[in-house]
């Protein structure tokens, strides 16, 4: 007799685990930097909850998640419950949401516009991360108001992992004002 269990008890627990940790998520506060990340129909697998774990270790203000269903929020070691979550049934809605809010949008693709290490970006910047291997949802020409980033590559590979490019924009977003408190995020200060 097998002590396994199935994969199905597996997917169970993953689930109980995504809804405890979603409804513990409307209690999440706003890092201190005001970056925020847009998560555009990516799988739900691994890389969305990783993402959450880096996005609170370098402070991030929110991540919006669009059209992406559950997830197993155990790679993210807590962040789920911790980085605010807003959930999106498509990307105009984001957008909206993020423009009344006075953000500039930047979306991410393999060597398509302008490479983030030169690039100038302001405190309240939204990164775009499209899905793995569809690429963004949207076509970035019906929204002129968004601006395009890279990061460097030199080698043969096509792109980055999303949660590793994810990552590298947050570091490089910290870099630039993490070392500024005139630039914390203002709903973290005291009323």
């Amino acid at each position: 007799m097998s002590l396994r269990k199935p994969k199905s008890h597996a997917r169970n627990q993953a689930l109980l685990r995504y809804r405890k940790h979603r409804n513990r998520n409307l209690l999440a506060q706003p890092g201190p930097h005001a970056f925020v990340l847009v998560l555009d129909h990516l799988k739900a697998g691994f890389n969305v909850p990783k993402i959450f774990r880096s996005a609170e270790a370098f402070g991030g203000t929110e991540i919006h998640l669009i059209n992406i269903g559950p997830f197993d929020p155990a790679p993210a070691k807590g962040s789920f419950r911790r980085v605010p979550a807003r959930f999106f049934d498509d990307f105009e809605a984001s957008h909206r949401h993020l423009k009344a809010r006075a953000y500039q949008l930047f979306t991410l693709q393999a060597g398509a516009g302008e490479p983030l290490i030169t690039a100038r970006f302001p405190p309240r910047s939204a990164f775009v991360f499209g899905h793995e291997e569809r690429g963004l949802s949207f076509d970035p020409a019906s929204y002129p108001d968004i601006r395009g980033l890279s990061i460097p590559q030199f080698g043969l590979v096509e792109s980055l992992n999303v949660s590793v490019a994810a990552s590298i924009v947050m570091y490089e977003y910290v870099r630039r004002f993490g070392a500024d408190p005139g630039l914390e995020n203002p709903s973290r200060r005291p009323k």
